[in-house]
């Protein structure tokens, strides 16, 4: 029977953690908070249980899941051809948001990879969900615990909201830390690339990978060719109202002078609130319910729209991040018909608020 557990997520309480290992040994579903997002989880080496993930979710199948583990060794079980610089990577960045493509071995079933050679494998850096691939004693096999295509789930209420008794359980470890998923970098390919932008910071990266390149699609915004990871080919993150990013501001200095209700005259942020002002007219006018997806600094502005949500202050993007999921499903629930959404600056953890805003805003 379906359960939903509330959890410590400082000290997981073994006896839940145990009913959600006899769950996924047995082939069924869990989903379970990591410091991103939540998970929906399977045994990554049972092609069976990963299929019912591509059902629940209707998951394109050409989508590749990423493979959580709990113990470094385990990329040994994984993977080959590991290049030196994993020993690195791993050193400063696991547990954490971090994920490698690398070359599969055979023990990953083609269901995971979408049956291409390479496998994404990550170490979440959260006690729940570390504990519980540890005590399942094989890696798990988990994509964000979402319909396709919508907003990642940062509360376990969003996962319920989604699925409802469709899994076998949800572990309601409390609200997620980082809120957008975790950076994905391909080591397959010389020199290494992202492929999707995440908790760890392309700025981060360079400083221990100094040739680290971002993936064409992450520069034009286009993809062609077979995904190696999510985030890149579909539709992604996106709530059932259409959404228009406005003016992605990229220079932070200009960024912070658009406050305390008034508005520079000169400075980028000035156009973007007086664009989206105009926006909200002209959407009102075909009698179209109109939200704002704005800064702290900015809600004055726009007091003629229907509804406008907070997704935090200017001067920091990690709560913008970590709230972004959460408020577009939000306008989902107050039935909005467009989302207006300020553009942040593409550096630190803003490059992959903008990607999620991007991906989001397509079709």
């Amino acid at each position: 029977m379906f359960e939903i557990l509330k959890i410590n997520s400082q000290r997981p309480e073994k006896c839940f953690i145990q009913k959600a290992v006899k769950i996924i040994k047995k082939g069924g579903l869990v989903a379970f908070p990591t410091e991103t997002v939540y998970g929906l989880g399977a045994n990554a080496l049972d092609k069976n249980a990963v299929r019912k993930i591509f059902k629940v979710k209707g998951r394109p199948l050409d989508n590749p899941i990423i493979v959580h583990i709990a113990k470094i060794e385990d990329l040994n079980l994984l993977a080959r051809n590991i290049p030196k610089d994993v020993k690195i990577l791993v050193q400063k960045f696991w547990p954490g948001p971090l994920t490698f493509v690398l070359f599969k071995k055979n023990a990953v079933p083609d269901e995971v990879t979408a049956g291409l050679k390479v496998v994404a494998i990550r170490m979440p850096k959260n006690k729940i969900a570390l504990e519980m691939i540890k005590k399942a004693g094989f890696p798990i096999a988990a994509p964000s615990a979402n319909l396709a295509g919508r907003p990642s789930p940062t509360f376990a209420r969003h996962v319920f909201e989604d699925f409802g008794s469709k899994i076998d359980l949800i572990l309601d470890g409390g609200r997620t830390k980082i809120g957008v998923e975790s950076t994905v970098v391909d080591l397959t390919v010389k020199p290494f690339q992202i492929l999707r932008p995440g908790g760890i910071s392309f700025e981060e990266l360079k400083k221990v990978l100094p040739d680290l390149r971002l993936h064409p699609s992450l520069l034009d915004g286009t993809f062609k060719g077979k995904s190696k990871s999510p985030g890149m080919k579909y539709r992604h993150y996106a709530p059932k109202a259409s959404l228009i990013l406005v003016n992605p501001i990229r220079d932070s200095k200009k960024w912070d002078k658009v406050q305390k209700g008034r508005i520079s005259n000169g400075v980028e942020g000035k156009e973007q609130v007086l664009r989206i002002q105009n926006l909200i007219k002209k959407y009102q006018k075909q009698n179209k319910k109109v939200g704002v997806l704005s800064s702290f600094e900015t809600k004055r502005f726009y007091q003629q729209a229907d509804l406008v949500l907070i997704s935090g202050s200017r001067k920091n993007l990690e709560q913008i991040a970590q709230n972004l999921f959460k408020i577009l499903r939000e306008f989902d629930k107050q039935k909005v018909d467009i989302i207006l959404a300020e553009g942040v600056p593409e550096k630190g953890i803003g490059f992959a608020i903008m990607h999620r805003l991007k991906k989001a805003s397509q079709g």
